[in-house]
């Protein structure tokens, strides 16, 4: 057995899950306090706090992708124009993404974690997200924007928080909007149902999208006017080789290859000034997008379309984070469980192992929850 083999092995074991997920949640808890304590800078200098939480984030969030990129080994090639790979790297952006996979949120953390710019990834979410412990008090004091799901309450805290966030951001950081305008996962139960109102409406019918709910990216845009200059169309697709797209997969060790479409569309090309004009707008890209994913779902692949490959290699800055925590978190507290296993008594020992199992199931849940209540 060579050592590539044993590593895999491992990666199997329950305990090393437990471990992941262990070093998670206490390196969470940290960066939470932190956070917390960075409030005390907020009525002093905004562009402080955000700089500082930036950086907080970023040691949360690497740990998630270091699963996809260094303990998977999984894989994303993007379809892009060069020049707009460097706009990208340096301009506040909002990214319209599908959404018909469980971990395409994490894809586009992975790409953003290759180009610098992790710690600035903000969503729209759920009022309650916010809530949700580590991850959800992340976004929280990173400034994401949690919504009610009322739409005259919404409708304000969507235009001022922008506004907020934009007005006084530090020079040379930048953040990106990862926005899934679907509003749920894909399904072909919600596609049907979704096409249902297309027609009513006289649009086109998409098949691997649902219809996009326009009222929030409008009120996005208005309130960054003059601050956000890109909107990217991110097209993601995994290939027909990569296992199955799930969080299970990735923490068992095991492959996800996928491919992702980047167009930057300046926005001087979009009427966001204009409610119905800008629906119309998103309208229309959506059935590009539709198009696009069709080539893919015919070629498997988006080579042969108008965008050159490019590939943006792995850095290091994950796996160093994680490395990181595992040496300050992991390896002392695997000491401190040998001598308690050796020490202790067998009702001791039993507690343990529930504590570890809610652990390892605390994560996956976490995690789930995001990504269910993102969908929503």
């Amino acid at each position: 057995m060579t050592v590539v083999d044993l590593f895999k092995k491992c990666q199997t074991f329950f305990l090393v899950q437990g471990l992941l997920g262990y070093v998670f949640i206490i390196s969470g808890l940290i960066v939470n306090f932190l956070q917390l304590c960075s409030l005390v800078v907020w009525p002093f200098s905004r562009q402080l706090y955000r700089k500082i939480n930036c950086r907080l984030a970023t040691l949360i969030w690497s740990q998630l992708t270091f699963l996809n990129q260094w303990w998977s080994y999984s894989d994303c090639v993007l379809y892009i124009d060069p020049k707009d790979l460097e706009y990208l790297k340096h301009e506040h952006s909002i990214c319209l993404t599908n959404h018909k996979y469980p971990i395409d949120w994490l894809l586009g953390w992975v790409i953003a974690q290759r180009i610098g710019l992790l710690g600035g990834s903000k969503i729209v979410g759920k009022k309650s997200l916010s809530q949700l412990p580590i991850v959800g008090w992340t976004w929280m004091f990173t400034e994401s924007i949690f919504l009610k799901r009322v739409w005259e309450t919404d409708k304000n805290i969507l235009y001022e928080d922008v506004q907020r966030i934009l007005g006084d951001y530090p020079k040379d950081y930048y953040f990106n909007f990862l926005m899934t305008c679907e509003g749920t996962r894909f399904t072909e139960k919600k596609r049907v149902e979704s096409m249902k109102v297309a027609k009513e409406k006289g649009l086109p019918e998409l098949k691997h999208h649902i219809l996009p709910r326009t009222k929030g990216f409008t009120l996005i845009m208005q309130g960054a006017k003059g601050k956000i200059s890109g909107v990217y169309n991110f097209t993601l697709a995994f290939t027909p080789d990569s296992a199955p797209p799930l969080l299970t997969t990735l923490i068992k060790g095991q492959a996800c290859k996928a491919e992702c479409y980047i167009k930057r569309i300046p926005v001087t090309e979009i009427p966001y000034e204009d409610e119905k004009k800008c629906a119309e707008w998103l309208h229309k890209l959506f059935q590009e997008k539709d198009q696009i994913y069709d080539y893919f779902d015919k070629h498997k692949t988006f080579e042969g379309l108008d965008l050159p490959k490019v590939y943006v290699p792995r850095n290091y800055n994950d796996l160093i984070i994680e490395l990181f925590w595992t040496i300050v978190i992991g390896i002392p507290s695997i000491f401190l469980l040998i001598r308690f296993l050796w020490t202790s008594s067998l009702t001791a020992q039993i507690i343990f192992l529930v504590i570890v199992i809610a652990s390892i199931m605390g994560v996956r849940r976490m995690i789930d929850v995001a990504t269910i209540k993102k969908e929503q």
